[in-house]
């Protein structure tokens, strides 16, 4: 799909007043496409009692290869719509709209309970043996200035971080492309175990640093070593989710009923109806809803 003018469909506004807020309210979830459905799994085993709102931004996917500046253009106009559609919070599911856009995104609504992903590095380092880690990521997550704050807060003496920026991989999992996706895994894989021999030890754990990955995860696992831990963000997330609903009073007890998933894109919707099917566990569930076309920011 040619990429996007977000000005030809959306129509900047003020940030809405948060509506009153009420445990029954749904969580809103978004990502640039189908990623985000790795974070959405780890929110379901966690919460299993709440609704969702899962919005993939995929008519302007991929992220990772954008400005910062549209990638905040992009995050600020999907919460805006999450909360006008009555949001309790909003979860970030993607690595590349945080480092962008989350600070912008507090701005805007300091009262709405904000979910980030950083990749799992911290948690990587210290479980390594080796000293040796490896972080698959986009580019944009790699190059920007809250990732770079993040290495610099895990560096230390003995210890080597190896970035791998994986061009293409999102987009060729968002497509569906399953060759590209084996030939690129190859690619990004063989050039980190190039870099390992570099050194004296081997790297033992790998960084999912963009939420789709987790998708091809056993297609990634095929180019590592035995042994070799993998690390993502879904659980983490899942974990900071619960305990910011708690503290805001908002988190949805004893319901009657399991949650359910509205399912949204700006993209096409038989698109992210083929991603539930493959990647929801059970697909998609007899009370969800959707998918449908939405345009965040023009009139509804």
């Amino acid at each position: 799909m040619p990429h996007q003018d977000p000005s030809l469909t959306l129509n900047p506004a003020p940030a809405p007043a948060l509506p009153s807020h009420r445990a029954e309210a749904p969580i809103g979830v978004f990502d640039s496409g189908i990623g985000g459905l790795s974070v959405l799994r780890a929110l379901r085993q966690a919460l299993p009692g709440e609704d969702f709102i899962y919005l993939a931004d995929s008519g302007f996917a991929p992220y990772g290869e954008r400005s910062d500046a549209f990638v905040r253009e992009r995050s600020e106009r999907i919460t805006r719509e999450l909360v006008a559609q009555g949001a309790k919070a909003v979860v970030v599911a993607c690595n590349t709209a945080t480092a962008a856009a989350i600070a912008a995104l507090r701005r805007q609504w300091p009262e709405l309970p904000l979910v980030g992903l950083e990749p799992a590095l911290k948690p990587a380092v210290q479980a390594s043996l080796s000293g040796q880690v490896a972080v698959l990521a986009t580019r944009g997550t790699l190059q920007s200035p809250k990732f770079a704050q993040l290495l610099a807060q895990c560096q230390a003496p003995g210890r080597h971080i190896h970035c791998q920026p994986c061009d293409g991989l999102a987009d060729a999992i968002e497509q569906g492309d399953e060759a590209r996706v084996a030939d690129l895994c190859q690619q990004y894989l063989g050039a980190l175990d190039l870099a390992a021999h570099s050194g004296n030890a081997a790297i033992d754990t790998v960084v999912l640093g963009c939420t789709h990955y987790p998708l091809v995860l056993a297609e990634i696992q095929k180019g590592l070593k035995p042994g070799v831990a993998v690390l993502d963000t879904g659980a983490p997330v899942a974990r900071q989710t619960r305990r910011l609903l708690e503290a805001a009073g908002l988190l949805r007890h004893a319901p009657e009923s399991p949650g359910r998933v509205t399912w949204q894109t700006t993209g096409q919707p038989s698109q992210l109806s083929a991603a539930v099917q493959r990647w929801w566990p059970g697909g998609q569930g007899l009370h969800d809803r959707g998918p449908t076309l939405v345009s965040p920011g023009a009139s509804r």
